[in-house]
């Protein structure tokens, strides 16, 4: 590979190793060791490294060559594949005269395909260890792990905090709106200062119903909004009116600040997506606990390489915009720092390539974020016009007529610049767009056990998206929808993993899908609904590429599974049809690839992709902590 500093040119050669982005590289036993063809333009000495990727061994072979400007050679190593099998990694240090150093890596599991059991996925399976093994593409890119999804980085059980201010409902029949004395008790509760644990106390709002006719805000750590129960008989928080807005808002001050003094750029040739660990120029700027941002850029070249700024326009309607270069910042923690690598707390989830744009990290100031945020225990709805009507879906005829009024509640809740929060136990009913949105500048949220029904808005565009992710490093569980166009969906330009975990939707309007712009590293983990991860080339307003390095793990429902150039997108024990793309030919003739099915029309063991990788991370009592359902009144989700 060659970067655009033409440090060098580095090929991996091997006769039967696929060499191709997106397809597992496996050797079989007993096969010769891969070799590498290296041309430099200047003079450089060369170290490559063989080594068996599981804790810290020590490599198995090691080269060391100098090479004059203009020389080609190729470095083999000696011996061949061990019959153990594991996943191996060559790893390249070019030091150029004149240059700083940088790197390089290649990828390849070494097994026995025949031998992988067929109840297992064959690129993500249990080894004689028990251990997880992800089969690479011979660039490294793989499988994430989503285990750091969720609330405190995953594994930890929302807490149970106790109630320091009460309200009751007003008295029956009232026309009364509750909003100011609501809000009222939140900014009492705000003052109070937190104790040890963050958290200042929760507000309960005793059962019954509240009107709420304006927008409620949480604008402080460590406050938590309970009802008693999300069922009929429980605490309802009751939108009035013929405003569209958001019910309530948990948002911090300002959104995390790049501490642009501190950027140096990463200087590995390639980073693979589900890498935690890269080179950098600088290393003596970090140390280990500070929240940085890993910047992945993507330049023009890059967006003409994924064909985004040659899609086709619009029929009839156009509006179509072609893509323009734009950086993905992948929020994370250093936990180690060795010489000039890094490594951070979750994996990257979109490969930085130099030729590309290569990547760069900078320190973040979240001080602007506020956290310990929870909404529980309650239910939610909104008035609406019933008089209005429509029997269009995304703008053609074919519903009897449903309800359309679109002045009234759209959100129950938008979380941003918020981390370490939650919202549990909630239903909602009659809403426009959602019941949560994990905002951009959201992070370490998770939802679980909440449901939504009979949403009311017309049936098109921006609609309807019942559990919309923008943040990262997200978890929404066990939830459960009807009535949405887009129930478990993800928005533009998401820097994942972020992960939908036993969800089910049903009477759907369209796909649960990443919606538009690269969006990357989702796992829909045991998710029954419709599926498009897809090219979406002209829709809205040119969505292209809308999700990359995209996993589904036994999920169920029709799916249409694509592979964008430069990564790719998995099915992993999917049970249902393998539905061709929407997008008919005559408007956009461009050729796609497929994504990588593997295991279709069976499940998997491990159940959950998601629960085995914390198990694995953290232990059975992570599993166990997040696995905890709240046992309440409302309707509960599908499984």
């Amino acid at each position: 590979m060659k970067d655009q500093g033409q440090v060098a040119d580095i090929v991996l050669e091997h006769p039967s190793l696929v060499r191709e982005i997106g397809l597992p590289a496996v050797l079989r036993p007993g096969a010769a060791w891969p070799a590498l063809r290296i041309h430099t333009p200047a003079r450089a000495t060369i170290s490559a490294e063989l080594r068996l990727v599981s804790g810290r061994t020590p490599a198995i072979r090691r080269l060391v060559v100098t090479m004059e400007a203009g020389e080609e050679r190729k470095l083999s190593f000696e011996g061949s594949a061990s019959g153990g099998g594991g996943v191996y990694e060559i790893g390249v240090q070019l030091n150029a005269d004149g240059s700083p150093a940088c790197y390089d890596r290649f990828a390849f599991a070494v097994a026995d395909e025949a031998g992988i059991p067929p109840e297992q996925s064959s690129i993500a399976y249990l080894d004689r260890d028990g251990s997880m093994t992800y089969v690479p593409d011979y660039k490294g890119n793989r499988i994430a792990d989503f285990s750091h999804c969720g609330y405190q980085g995953g594994g930890v059980r929302l807490p149970d905090v106790p109630a320091r201010l009460e309200l009751e409902p007003a008295e029956a029949g009232s026309e009364a709106d509750d909003t100011r004395r609501i809000q009222q008790a939140i900014d009492e509760l705000s003052l109070l200062p937190p104790g040890e644990d963050g958290f200042r106390g929760a507000l309960l709002l005793k059962r019954g119903v509240y009107r709420i006719a304006g927008t409620l805000t949480i604008r402080e750590s460590g406050i938590v909004l309970r009802g008693e129960g999300q069922g009929e008989d429980g605490t309802i928080l009751h939108g009035t009116g013929a405003v569209r807005r958001d019910l309530l808002q948990v948002r911090g001050s300002a959104a995390p600040v790049l501490l642009e003094n501190t950027a140096t750029e990463i200087t590995d040739l390639y980073v693979p997506s589900g890498a935690r660990s890269f080179h950098v120029a600088d290393a003596s700027r970090y140390t280990v606990g500070d929240a940085v941002a890993v910047i992945r850029h993507g330049n023009a070249e890059w967006i003409g390489a994924i064909g985004m700024d040659t899609i086709v326009p619009r029929p009839k309607v156009g509006g179509t915009k072609q893509w323009e270069a734009f950086d993905l910042a992948f929020e994370r923690i250093v936990t180690a720092v060795e010489g000039d690598l890094i490594t951070v707390d979750a994996p990257v989830a979109s490969a930085i390539e130099r030729r590309w744009g290569g990547g760069r990290l900078v320190r973040c100031d979240d001080a602007g974020r506020i956290e310990q945020v929870g909404i529980e225990n309650l239910r939610i709805d909104s008035d609406f016009n019933p008089d209005i009507t429509d029997c269009q879906v995304d703008g053609k005829p074919g519903l009897t007529s449903y309800c359309a009024d679109e002045s009234h509640v759209a959100n129950f809740v938008v979380l941003d610049r918020v981390k370490n929060a939650w919202v549990r136990d909630v239903t909602g009913y009659h809403l426009e767009h959602s019941l949560v949105t994990i905002d951009r500048h959201a992070k370490w949220v998770t939802v679980q056990d909440c449901t939504v029904r009979d949403m009311v808005s017309i049936i098109t565009g921006g609609r309807r998206y019942a559990f919309h992710v923008t943040g990262q490093l997200s978890l929404v569980q066990r939830c459960d929808t009807e009535t949405a166009r887009h129930a478990f969906v993800f928005d533009a330009r998401v820097c994942g993993p972020n992960v939908f975990l036993d969800c089910e939707s049903r009477i759907d309007y369209n796909a649960s899908e990443p919606h538009h712009r690269w969006s990357v590293g989702g796992l829909y983990d045991n998710v029954r609904a419709p599926l498009f991860i897809r090219d979406r080339g002209w829709m809205g307003s040119g969505h292209g590429w809308a999700g990359a390095n995209y996993v589904t793990w036994n999920a169920e429902g029709p799916l249409t599974l694509q592979q964008p150039p430069t990564a790719q997108n998995y099915a992993v024990g999917h049970i249902g049809e393998q539905k061709p793309p929407f997008l008919p030919n005559e408007h956009d003739p461009r050729p796609r690839r497929d994504g990588f099915w593997d295991r279709h029309g069976r499940h998997v063991e491990p159940r959950s992709l998601y629960l085995r990788q914390l198990a694995e991370r953290l232990g059975e009592q992570a599993v166990r902590s997040v696995s905890a359902v709240s046992n309440d009144c409302g309707p509960q989700p599908g499984r």
